[in-house]
Parts: structure tokens; C-alpha cells; sequence
């Protein structure tokens, strides 16, 4: 399967008053409580940091502001994104194989993805979620396909 089949099966499976094309994103200059608003709002568990909404500067997790929390105090809540993002976002292509990024993912210790263009801009985010689901598709298919064949179907 690749990124391309994820993306296309979110698009009927958006959350409530969130499209599943929608690419939820916020400036570097927010304030992390800003940030754990929008992802409340959302009932996501990541954003990306665009300056333009189109190319990601980086990305920001629940867990990356549950972490400051537990280092800082209520306190970091005022400070901007850009304190706190993790800067060097790894992307994919709509082209990957969902295996691989699922791989990347797991490897890298992050849950989500921006997918972008021949140009670096956002066509999509697929999580861990998307990718395990893609997979779980696959093996169900391949289970009928098998079953199909050694009962002559």
C-alpha cells in the first residue's frame, strides 16, 4: 500500500467538524497554550508549524507539551511553539510505501508524518495510526485472497 492509498482512505474518515484533507496547522509564534487548545478543539495529537500553512517549519505533539509541563512548570504554557518544536521534520511522498514510513515511524519514535510534494508542500499528515490500518487492510485482503484459493473459490 502506499502513502497515496492512507491518504485517500482518510478522506471519508474525517473527526467531527474536521475534514480528513485538512491539514491542522499553527504559527511558530503561538504560545503553547494556544497549541493545547487547538489540539484539544481538534482531538488531535500533533500539528504542524507552518509560517505559510502549505510547507512545514516543524511539528509539535501533545506529548512535547506535556513534557515541557512536567520540565518547566504551568509557566511554559506562555512561551511560543518555536521553543518547543521539533524542528527537524521528516516528511514522506505520496509514492512510499506505507510499510516503510510505518518503519520510519517506529524507528524514529514519532507518530506523525507530513506527506508533501515534488516542491516540499503539504498535501497531507498520516499518524501511526493510518499507517497500522493501511497495513491491517492489506493482510486482510491477502487472508481472503488465500482463503479464496485454497477453498477453490
Amino acid at each position: 500500500m502506499l502513502v497515496r492509498q492512507l491518504l485517500s482512505m482518510k478522506q471519508g474518515a474525517g473527526k467531527p467538524g474536521l475534514q480528513a484533507a485538512t491539514i491542522v496547522t499553527i504559527k511558530p509564534d503561538a504560545t503553547l497554550a494556544e497549541a493545547a487548545k487547538l489540539l484539544a478543539e481538534q482531538r488531535i495529537g500533533a500539528v504542524v508549524v507552518s509560517t505559510d500553512g502549505r510547507q512545514p517549519a516543524g511539528i509539535l505533539s501533545e506529548r512535547d507539551i506535556v513534557r515541557q509541563l512536567a520540565e518547566r512548570g504551568a509557566d511554559v504554557l506562555s512561551n511560543p511553539v518555536s521553543d518547543v518544536m521539533t524542528r527537524d521534520v521528516q516528511t514522506c511522498t505520496t509514492g512510499e510505501d506505507a510499510l516503510t514510513v510505518l518503519q520510519r515511524m517506529t524507528e524514529g519514535r514519532f507518530r506523525h508524518l507530513p506527506v508533501v510534494d515534488d516542491q516540499g508542500e503539504m498535501l497531507g499528515v498520516v499518524s501511526i495510526g493510518d499507517a497500522v490500518s493501511g497495513r491491517l487492510q492489506e493482510l486482510a485482503a491477502e487472508k481472503e485472497a488465500l482463503t479464496g484459493m485454497i477453498m477453490g473459490n
